[in-house]
């Protein structure tokens, strides 16, 4: 006598319970469940949608908003009981309802399937995560304004390779860190166009024999329009893959922006003072103050970066159309989200409180002849050839060195020795001040160039 499996929803055509490893390896209930809310979201508009086309009655329709309530109710005071039987939160959220109203739970599935329902959850879940993640990113904008608004006359040493080239102020430093975060936000607004496509009705592969209203889903969802090739539509990822590399690209700045925050804090730069409420100290060495928050961000970054090429390589050899690889694709998606929004938080926590050592970073300013460039630039105004000033600047920053001396504590005859045509006034291009001053042009240094691009900034962001 043949035996039916009837623990699950989708378990009649096996004669064999499922092995209770196998089971257990291939749910994924305990990760996607995340998810509740916007499968609950998803199943009332695909309900409302069968009622318009007859499938579902107004009595059945009620139904189904009256226990996917109930349930959402439940799922959000924790008192919702997830089994692992039942695979995925799709099928958890159906059994409960079918438990809940009878017949009509049953009934909800028409026309779709887990495939374009997993799919569909996953495009509303992104949608609500990326908006999350877009007002910590902003916290973070505002936080940088305003902190560079304080120090836009804050003399600091520019760098390339890591040694002194030119002056800057720490304002104009802030502003390109900015700037970074401005490219962040297009990219995470510029892929939710394609996160807001709708596959649900695309069902298994190859849609659906009912006279389904995929437009009016659409709507009710909130998204932009439904998809246009059934099989496109349950098995795409790209949307998944580009919001991960646009993750690992939020990650890659904010690890630029940790590494310099830890080399300033260090007492070989002296540059700022990281509040004691984002360090920890040593379990030996009491004088410790260890930037834990930027480091661990710092560290962060290879797992979301690990995260897009464990996506890529996912969809990389997926034959059309659903497999059940993807099944893969929600851990990282979710840890990706989570990472963003959280390191995100705590730079916009940290960085109205980072304290700038002024004076330390003048002095050091000072160091590594950086106005060298400046004075090049002097006497190409004087009529000299650039390559020539080049070379005459260099024999100038040698005598500096031999004798310990900044270019600006040259005498002027030791300067006119170099180059006759230097006068008296090529001290106010020597010195820090001028030297950030004289780069006013948009984009530039001058302090007043800075508060420019603040207030263009401001404006840019409706603050």
């Amino acid at each position: 006598m043949t035996t039916v499996n009837t623990e699950k929803l989708s378990s009649a055509r096996f004669a064999q319970a499922t092995d209770a490893f196998v089971e257990e390896f291939t749910a994924s209930v305990g990760f996607d469940q995340r998810m509740a809310r916007q499968d609950i979201q998803g199943s009332l508009a695909h309900a409302a949608m069968l009622n318009k086309i007859g499938i579902l009655s107004e009595q059945e329709l009620a139904d189904i908003q009256r226990g996917l309530a109930q349930i959402g109710g439940e799922i959000e005071r924790g008192e919702f009981v997830w089994s692992i039987k039942q695979e995925d939160v799709h099928m958890n959220i159906e059994a409960r309802l079918t438990d809940l109203i009878g017949i009509a739970g049953k009934k909800l599935h028409t026309g779709r399937s887990r495939n374009d329902q997993v799919a569909t959850d996953i495009r509303l879940y992104m949608r609500d995560e990326i908006d999350t993640i877009l007002v910590q990113l902003r916290r973070l904008q505002m936080a940088l304004l305003e902190l560079a608004e304080q120090e836009a006359d804050t003399i600091m040493p520019g760098f390339t390779h890591l040694q002194v080239a030119q002056p800057v102020t720490f304002g104009h430093h802030l502003m390109a860190w900015f700037e970074m975060l401005c490219r962040d936000q297009e990219r995470l607004r510029d892929c939710q166009k394609r996160i807001n496509i709708m596959p649900l009705g695309a069902a298994a592969l190859a849609g659906t024999s009912y006279p389904i209203d995929r437009f009016m889903t659409a709507e009710l969802l909130g998204f932009s329009r439904p998809s246009y090739n059934s099989l496109d539509s349950v098995s795409d990822r790209d949307f998944a893959i580009e919001f991960a590399a646009a993750g690992s690209l939020i990650m890659m700045h904010l690890s630029r922006f940790s590494e310099e925050l830890v080399l300033w804090a260090s007492a070989q730069f002296d540059f700022i003072d990281i509040p004691d409420a984002f360090c920890t100290g040593s379990s030996i060495m009491p004088q410790k103050k260890n930037p834990d928050v930027p480091e661990l961000v710092r560290g962060k970054s290879g797992r979301v970066t690990g995260h897009l090429v464990g996506l890529l390589m996912l969809m990389k050899s997926q034959p059309l159309a659903y497999n059940k690889d993807n099944q893969e694709d929600k851990e990282p998606l979710f840890d990706t989200a989570d990472t963003l929004i959280n390191c995100l938080r705590a730079f916009a926590d940290m960085m109205p409180h980072v304290k700038a050592k002024r004076e330390n970073m003048y002095h050091s300013a000072k160091r590594g002849f950086a106005t060298a460039t400046d004075l090049a630039d002097y006497l190409v105004r004087k009529g000299m050839a650039f390559r020539d000033a080049h070379e005459v600047v260099g024999l100038a920053v040698r005598l500096g060195l031999e004798t310990q001396r900044d270019l600006s504590e040259l005498s002027l005859e030791e300067l006119q020795g170099f180059a006759p045509s230097i006068a008296v006034d090529v001290f106010d291009i020597l010195k820090l001040e001028g030297s950030v001053a004289a780069r006013n042009h948009i984009g530039g240094t001058a302090p007043e160039q800075v508060r420019k691009a603040i207030a263009a900034a401001r404006l840019l962001m409706g603050d």
